[in-house]
């Protein structure tokens, strides 16, 4: 089954978790860059306030064509219980109806963001998602144990 693992990061946690994910799965790997500047201390304010209004947002032109592949796993934080604005960007630009589709957030607040990221590819098969909080990242290996075995899961979707 061909892979692509795709992530929107602030921080780096979804990054780290992006990567472990594609080199355990094999997969490609692509992410998605927000043009906007959501980078300082208060950031989050406003990034979350976009986020809370599904408010879309700049990206950079990504370079991986999803439609070649089987599985997509998207990874993000969540702002305001709802997907990024980068992350919404993503799926409008990029029609992933027929594809099995995975999540993983890192964090684990998720409140609605899953069912709003479902509403936003209506046409997937959800597969599976995956949350684990900022400060248990802090522990690399034991992050990459938890993450092995949620894509064992997936192995056999």
């Amino acid at each position: 089954m061909k892979t692509l693992v795709v992530y929107y990061t602030r921080t780096g946690n979804a990054k780290f978790m992006a990567e472990t994910i594609a080199a355990e799965l094999g997969a490609d790997i692509e992410e998605v860059i927000d043009l906007k500047n959501r980078q300082g201390r208060l950031a989050f304010l406003p990034a979350g306030r976009d986020a809370m209004f599904g408010k879309e947002t700049e990206i950079a032109q990504t370079k991986v064509i999803p439609a070649d592949y089987d599985l997509i796993i998207i990874g993000q934080p969540v702002w305001a219980g709802s997907p990024t604005p980068a992350i919404r960007t993503y799926l409008k630009k990029n029609d992933l109806s027929g594809k099995k589709v995975a999540l993983f957030f890192s964090d684990s607040n998720l409140g609605q963001a899953v069912e709003k990221i479902k509403a936003l590819m209506p046409n997937s098969t959800f597969v599976g998602k995956l949350a684990l909080p900022a400060k248990e990242l802090r522990n690399k290996e034991e992050t990459k144990k938890k993450i092995a075995d949620w894509c064992n899961t997936l192995k056999i979707t």
